[in-house]
């Protein structure tokens, strides 16, 4: 069915997923981008030139200028987040102060809306800490040790999920929280491994693992991350619930992953091994089996696949 005609308001549309998820939409509905644009994947696209494509250059902790851009939406997507492991790890408490109280004022510009059909808000995997094997929604949140600024971000996420399903039991919004699974594709920007390993292959540069590369992962293609959010928009079912997005079968430690990359790149780059500077997650698997009932999630692209795309997208790129 897909949506039409709405007006779809996007935090942090800029940015990777939803400059993705924006391409998808775009030909049906008014598209409203609300970024700070330090990380901008539409550049790559022609997507600023169309005709239902409006940006508003903003911070999510500017109330007042998120309630204006935000005005007669029917739909809001709250992608904007300090994101990135050494981001993070730098500016802790920025992290917090965009992931909870960025969630607040968007909550409260949508609460003001006499329209909103949908609100989704993106939290992250890494709610579950350190080791999530297919842990589903229901199961246990860990919060991290305090001072230890690698969970600022788990922690302002968790914060902001609380928050988004408040507002949803007291006030009626219709949120929804998704909880993505490493993400990945083309027009990747930010820290994401994926990316990293691929330009730094293409370039054959050497690549650097933190630690002995056996932390494990599930990586998600791009376009099935979209598929679960349009899932959620148009679907009722949703509302109200929490779902893990991801794909159990991109399943590999870090280390085969970078060989992988080296590999499809025909890449002359080296390994080089550097110590932990950081906690980390040492496992994480989804258990997408909630999307898959209530939703009929189900994520479409094998691992290799994702890799050759993505590595022929920034062949493309860095000609």
């Amino acid at each position: 069915m897909g949506l039409r005609n709405k007006k779809i308001f996007l935090t942090g549309g800029a940015g990777f997923i939803g400059t993705s998820l924006i391409s998808r939409l775009i030909e049906d509905n008014e598209i409203v981008v609300y970024d700070t644009l330090q990380r901008n994947a539409l550049k790559e696209t022609n997507l600023l030139n169309h005709p239902n494509f409006n940006l508003v250059q903003g911070n999510v902790l500017d109330g007042e200028k998120l309630k204006e851009a935000i005005d007669g939406s029917d739909v809001v997507v709250h992608l904007a987040a300090i994101a990135g492991i050494d981001t993070v790890i730098q500016s802790p408490t920025r992290t917090m102060k965009v992931n909870i109280i960025g969630t607040y004022n968007t909550l409260e510009a949508a609460m003001e809306q006499s329209n909103v059909e949908c609100f989704i808000d993106f939290s992250t995997s890494e709610v579950y800490g350190s080791y999530a094997y297919k842990l589903g929604e229901e199961d246990t949140t860990t919060m991290g040790a305090v001072g230890e600024a690698r969970w600022t971000y788990a922690i302002g996420k968790l914060a902001g999920e609380h928050l988004a399903h408040s507002y949803h039991k007291e006030f009626g919004l219709p949120v929804v929280s998704l909880r993505p699974f490493n993400i990945y594709g083309p027009m990747q920007v930010g820290e994401g491994a994926i990316h990293a390993f691929i330009t730094r292959a293409l370039k054959n540069e050497d690549i650097q693992i933190r630690g002995d590369g056996d932390q494990i992962r599930s990586w998600c293609y791009i376009d099935d991350i979209v598929d679960g959010i349009l899932l959620c928009l148009e679907k009722k079912e949703a509302i109200g619930e929490v779902f893990n997005i991801g794909n159990p079968r991109g399943t590999i430690t870090i280390l085969s992953l970078a060989q992988k990359i080296l590999s499809i790149c025909e890449s002359e780059s080296k390994i080089v091994f550097a110590p932990k500077r950081y906690a980390d997650v040492e496992l994480r698997i989804p258990d997408v089996g909630k999307a898959k009932r209530t939703l009929g999630y189900k994520p479409k692209t094998d691992l290799d696949e994702g890799l050759n795309r993505t590595v022929g997208w920034y062949k493309e790129l860095m000609k």
